[in-house]
């Protein structure tokens, strides 16, 4: 089938952002936890080398059977291909600008900065616990939360017992900062 009939575009291609992750601010650095630096270096290599070559012999496969227009395998493993080639480069190129930053070092501070497990009381009295943590290795449903969002750059640099205020589309709600963690130093 001529590539004019399909809805598939080479700008998809060019497309390293993946959907659910918001592109850095200009001018900032790419801060990790080591842990995270791990698990995305961990996710590149298990595609470098098992997922993408286990594609790229299936396609193989499917292209010796004959009519590539028609077989789904090979139509579909080569779009598995380009979605793993897409995610080796947004990862190859997040890794690169990553500034890995241990949050341990500040173990036994009541300040907020990265890496900091942060528990705070809002002005209805509700307690909420987060974690700050990079871009890349956020989770929001275990409470973690990107350096960038606002609730984080409202906290930081913030102690414990410190009042900060937060922007948010209701108005300016205060917090109080209850506790601050952060992981104990491996040895």
């Amino acid at each position: 089938m001529n590539k004019a009939f399909t809805k598939e575009t080479d700008a998809a291609d060019d497309d390293d952002e993946g959907p659910s992750l918001p592109p850095l601010p200009a001018g900032t650095k790419n801060y990790i936890t080591p842990a995270g630096y791990a698990r995305l270096r961990g996710e590149l290599l298990q595609l470098i080398d098992e997922e993408r070559p286990k594609v790229v012999e299936a396609v193989h496969w499917a292209a010796l059977n004959g009519d590539r227009s028609e077989n789904g395998d090979y139509i579909y493993g080569k779009k598995r291909l380009r979605e793993i080639d897409r995610r080796i480069r947004f990862l190859t190129k997040r890794l690169d600008i990553a500034e890995v930053a241990d949050p341990s070092k500040h173990h036994g501070s009541d300040q907020i900065f990265f890496g900091a497990t942060v528990t705070y009381a809002t002005s209805k009295g509700e307690e909420r616990t987060i974690t700050i943590k990079g871009i890349d290795e956020v989770d929001h449903l275990h409470g973690e939360v990107s350096w960038i969002a606002p609730i984080a750059r409202a906290l930081l640099k913030a102690r414990e017992g410190d009042e900060v205020s937060l922007m948010t589309p209701g108005g300016v709600e205060t917090l109080e900062v209850l506790e601050v963690r952060y992981p104990e130093p491996s040895t």
